[in-house]
């Protein structure tokens, strides 16, 4: 494992290197590449570092004791190698977890797409309690978010919304939240107080850039149509709405926010890219040993993945089966704990298969 460390502290001077050459700097893709990989080792440099000096310390002490026949520096060496010794494992550990290969694309933006699923009007409510939710920790956090396209419904609800989420390691942090988020509470439209069961839910992709994903212009279609809002209301009177439909696969993306129709089909684009890049990835992932594979980060989005239990005041994440009594807090956009939660189940899980 030494090795490893010190072949990725190596590579760290190396990548700084080649971002400063002509080469790299005049190709955007070598740029962004080489870029992120120097960032991510670089904040796992200051454990690397701590490691190789405690490996080191000790393996100088060791050599003192076989050479030396000074008594006091024989006792000063035993005791700085009992020392090293206690804080090695833990340093160990932290450096087995930074080993596990990390996902290249968690460095990215995310694009967040929310939907209402069974259970009517309340099952768009709770898409938009989703989508405040989300928005308030993106805010807490410092990062930004754009809104790609919405479909509103009655009293508040939302059918669907995409919004792009732009800061660091976006994806990395909420790629957890992919699968069916599932409500259980009294409805406001509810008059015998019986508490009704909803779902809404939640697909995270990571942001496609333009070299990662070309579409061939053949391949689509773009339709454009009038805008409008709940309930059939004419949000514009020009077609400036837009739906692109990608020929090969059935992927149909609709924007109508914007008031141009170029700017809604660049959102729409956008949206294509990233989720044919997502759907090249789980290609790819269905090829690897199953293994491999992590529960806690698989993206099922047809599985069940946490449940807000709102007469209980209870959020139970059924993936790692912990539940937080605090309800409030977490609709409110305080979900860190459940992510931190869900990233160490994962690293944990990932270091056993490694």
């Amino acid at each position: 494992m030494i090795e490893k460390v010190r072949k990725l502290i190596h590579r760290h001077v190396e990548l700084a290197n080649l971002l400063s050459t002509p080469e790299v700097m005049n190709d955007r893709k070598k740029m962004e590449e080489f870029g992120r990989e120097y960032a991510n080792v670089g904040k796992m440099l200051p454990t690397f570092n701590d490691y190789v000096d405690t490996v080191d310390r000790i393996e100088e002490a060791r050599r003192l004791l076989k050479t030396e026949s000074d008594h006091d520096l024989i006792s000063l060496a035993e005791e700085e190698v009992h020392d090293l010794e206690l804080r090695l494992p833990a340093l160990e550990d932290k450096v087995k977890t930074l080993l596990v290969p990390r996902d290249p694309v968690d460095s990215k933006n995310a694009i967040v797409e929310i939907r209402a699923g069974t259970g009517g009007t309340e099952a768009g409510i709770f898409a938009a309690d989703l989508y405040r939710m989300y928005t308030s920790y993106v805010e807490a956090k410092g990062w930004s978010y754009d809104v790609m396209s919405t479909s509103a419904g009655d009293k508040g609800a939302i059918k669907e919304i995409i919004f792009l989420v732009k800061g660091e390691d976006v994806y990395g942090t909420l790629k957890y939240e992919s699968g069916v988020h599932r409500v259980q509470r009294v409805p406001e439209t509810e008059s015998q107080g019986r508490i009704h069961t909803s779902a809404a839910t939640v697909v995270v992709l990571p942001e496609a850039d333009d070299v990662e994903v070309e579409i061939n212009p053949a391949e689509i279609r773009v339709d454009v149509f009038r805008s409008s809002g709940p309930g059939g209301q004419s949000v514009n009177t020009t077609d400036s709405a837009v739906r692109v439909v990608h020929v090969p696969t059935g992927m149909i993306v609709t924007c109508q926010d914007e008031k141009s129709q170029h700017k809604n089909k660049a959102k729409a684009l956008k949206v294509l890219k990233s989720r044919l890049l997502e759907q090249k990835r789980a290609e790819q992932e269905a090829e690897e040993s199953a293994s491999r594979k992590s529960m806690v980060s698989t993206g099922d989005r047809s599985a069940k993945i946490r449940t807000y239990n709102f007469p209980q005041g209870r959020v139970t994440d059924h993936r790692i089966n912990l539940t937080l009594y605090r309800l409030d807090d977490i609709i409110n956009g305080n979900i860190q704990e459940l992510i931190d939660s869900l990233a160490v189940a994962d690293v944990n899980e990932r270091v056993k298969n490694e």
